[in-house]
């Protein structure tokens, strides 16, 4: 079950692979505006290499919605930093975004829906049966939510004022620092808490079985006319 939760996290999150995608393009942005100050090619250049690691996913036939969701908040930083002319503003779409992913982790699991599993269900072959049916998962992934979003509200609570009080390279360079390890922390606590928890109730298997049996009822009602 251990082995079982570690490679469906990987693929909710996208490995490292997608954690490296994440990470490539803000960093030659703030490599690129620490050489020269030049706001127009570092936010070029980033955007560029996006689109490039895009490329390589399709070509590879990879999974692409990790590369493409880069794509999007290095496009959306680009804009917001042309249209300020701040450089720091690269950054802000990416910040707000985090931050408003803490609070749906820690908005959904007061609800009682907690956002991981919402996520990792459909990964896992139990959709939401987990709410009603196996309050042991429901636990876990509530603990897990609870996790990314307390992590995420840390990040912000560093972030947000280096952005106020502090120049581009030097948010640049933290937010670099804070891509990987606090995601990398939010993983493993999730990996612990499932690896504990009850194994998840594969519902499409429950429907296949099902369906089996009701072709099986069916035949024999047929061979008894």
């Amino acid at each position: 079950m251990r082995a079982v939760t570690e490679a469906a996290l990987f693929e909710a999150f996208g490995g490292i692979r997608g954690m490296v995608e994440t990470v490539l393009p803000g960093l030659l942005f703030v490599t690129i505006y620490t050489i020269n100050k030049d706001l127009h090619a570092s936010a070029i250049a980033a955007l560029a290499l996006a689109l490039v690691l895009v490329a390589a996913r399709l070509v590879l036939k990879g999974t692409v919605k990790h590369a493409f969701s880069g794509v999007f908040g290095v496009a959306f930083g680009v804009v917001f930093a042309m249209m300020t002319g701040n450089a720091k503003d690269f950054y802000l779409p990416g910040m707000l975004y985090t931050l408003g992913l803490a609070v749906a982790y820690i908005a959904t699991t007061l609800a009682g829906v907690p956002l991981i599993g919402l996520m990792l269900g459909p990964v896992f072959k139990e959709n939401l049966s987990w709410r009603t049916r196996n309050p042991g998962r429901k636990k876990a992934y509530a603990k897990a939510s609870w996790a990314w979003g307390l992590i995420l509200l840390a990040k912000c609570a560093i972030l947000f004022p280096l952005y106020w009080w502090a120049d581009t390279t030097e948010l640049g360079w933290v937010l670099v620092a804070l891509k990987i390890p606090p995601f990398l922390l939010a993983v493993y606590l999730t990996w612990i808490f499932l690896a504990k928890a009850p194994p998840p109730i594969d519902v499409f298997a429950e429907m296949e079985a099902e369906e089996q049996a009701e072709k099986e009822r069916k035949a024999r009602a047929a061979e008894s006319q």
